[in-house]
Parts: C-alpha cells; sequence; structure tokens
C-alpha cells in the first residue's frame, strides 16, 4: 500500500484533529476527545507500479484530538508545530507495507515495511466566509526508514499538493468531499530500494537497473465522507501515474497508471466529558 496517510479515510492508525482555535470563525462546543473502533478494506497495488493488486480487511481505529498540537486530514496525520492564518508547519507520518512473493522481484530480497516521517509546509491559499470551501497548498518533505530488527534509513520522499476540501455544511455534520492531486518526488536512495535491479538479480527477463532518483510521477485523489452522532464512514480513490518518472524504465515497473481504493466505518465507543472549542 503506498501512502496510506494521504487520506484520513484511507484507514491509517489512528485519526487525530485539532480544533483552529486562532481563527475568528464562531466556534462550536464538542468533547475533547472521541474514540471509536470499525473495519474497513483496502485495494492496492504492492508498490507503485507494480502489476501485482490485493484487497485487504483492515480493522479502523478512530480517534479524534481537538488540542492545538495533533491533527488529522485528508492528508494524514499531523502534529502542529507552528501556526499562522495562511501559513502551518506540521508532522507528517505515512507509511508503505511489505511486499513478498511479488512476480517481477521473484529471486530478488523481498520489501520490507517502511515508516516515513518529516515536516509539511501548509499554505492556507482560499477559504470561504462559512468555510464550507477550503483551497490549500501543501508540502511535505518525509525521511523513510524500514521497520525491521535492523531498521536503516533509504532516503526522502517529497509529495507536494493542492488539497480542495468542500463541506456540505460548517462543522462536522454532513458530507464532505476532497479533492487533492500533485507531483511526486524521490531520492535516488529510495527510488534505489524500490525499482533497482543489482546485476546478481539480473535475467533475460529482468535486466539490471539503477534508479536515478527525482521525478516520480504524480496523483490524483478524491475522498468522501461522513460523520454521524455514533458512527464514521468514509471512502477515497486515487489514481497514480508514473509517466515520465525517472525509474519508469526499470524492469520492475508493470504498469504506469492504476487505481487504489478504500472503505471503512468507525463507531463512536467512548468520549471526553470535557467540551472545547472546535472550527471543524
Amino acid at each position: 500500500m503506498r501512502h496510506v496517510g494521504l487520506a484520513a479515510l484511507a484507514f491509517a492508525a489512528c485519526a487525530c484533529v485539532a480544533a483552529h482555535a486562532d481563527e475568528p470563525a464562531p466556534a462550536d462546543l464538542k468533547p475533547l476527545w472521541e474514540f471509536g473502533l470499525g473495519a474497513g478494506v483496502l485495494a492496492f497495488n504492492d508498490y507503485r507500479g507494480s502489476d501485482t493488486s490485493h484487497a485487504y480487511p483492515i480493522p479502523l481505529p478512530y480517534f479524534v484530538y481537538r488540542g492545538r498540537i495533533l491533527r488529522s486530514d485528508e492528508n494524514g496525520l499531523r502534529g502542529r508545530l507552528f501556526n499562522q492564518d495562511r501559513v502551518e508547519l506540521s508532522l507528517s507520518v505515512n507509511a508503505t507495507t511489505p511486499v513478498r512473493n511479488d512476480s517481477a522481484r521473484h529471486g530478488m530480497p523481498d520489501l520490507r515495511p517502511t515508516l516515513e516521517v518529516g515536516p509539511a509546509l501548509d499554505i492556507h491559499l482560499w477559504r470561504s466566509a462559512d468555510e464550507r470551501l477550503k483551497l490549500n497548498v501543501r508540502v511535505p518533505v518525509r525521511e523513510a526508514f524500514t521497520i525491521d530488527t535492523s531498521p536503516r534509513a533509504i532516503g526522502a520522499f517529497a509529495a507536494p499538493n493542492i488539497n480542495l476540501d468542500i463541506a456540505q455544511l460548517r462543522g462536522s455534520d454532513g458530507w464532505k468531499l476532497g479533492f487533492l492531486a500533485g507531483p511526486l518526488f524521490a531520492a535516488r536512495s529510495y527510488d534505489d530500494y524500490f525499482y533497482s535491479v543489482a546485476p546478481q538479480y539480473a535475467s533475460p527477463g529482468r535486466p539490471a537497473f539503477e534508479a536515478r532518483g527525482g521525478y516520480a510521477g504524480s496523483q490524483a485523489l478524491a475522498s468522501l465522507s461522513r460523520r454521524y452522532p455514533s458512527y464514521w464512514i468514509g471512502a477515497y480513490v486515487r489514481y497514480d501515474t508514473l509517466a515520465g518518472a525517472s525509474f519508469a524504465d526499470s524492469p520492475l515497473v508493470k504498469t504506469r497508471g492504476y487505481w487504489t481504493l478504500g472503505f471503512g466505518v468507525a463507531w463512536m465507543i467512548a468520549k471526553s466529558t470535557r467540551l472545547v472549542e472546535s472550527e471543524e
């Protein structure tokens, strides 16, 4: 699963949101935190460019924290480090899953799961008076590490994007629709981990290849979600294209365009008795 944190409804391990306490719009009083649990289904390619895909049921924890530090939206789990009306510096977290027994990588080492962590610069371009429409630019830059007994850094990944959020109603009631699109960039060592073929693993149908890094294609995502009093539902669909990517000629790239999707439901289990102002 590539870039599971690109949408809050992409079912990351938890979702945390923070109120915009520094904005002048009137705020609603809501519980400081809420917790829920449910299940979801994800369908995705083994890695970007793989022609092998899987669909998996997954548990879906749902945690909302309306503080000043943590938040999660269509861009994934974030920790707010600095905030202004127009510019926000946040923490961006992402992950990939392991790849085993992929046909293109037969005889090569398995890909370990990775964790990506780094800063994200958010630029708030425009908001409607009722805040039902929001247009932002986000520039996350993360360093990736393998999750293993001996973790190692494999390089940086950047996913700048422009993001449009449309809410049916102001606040948490009503449907929320999100659109996100932008290019992707990766360090040479990052692409080397996924797409290089060392000479000892070359074969007649899989020539040696050395990834260079740089432009890594682009993506477009649409998400739809709604929070009801006792449960939350969400879904997303994303299209990835590797056209023009620096590693597009790798023998491990079997498709240059593909879709991924997910759906989930979470039921609310508990909530804080303390109420705080919220600008969701």
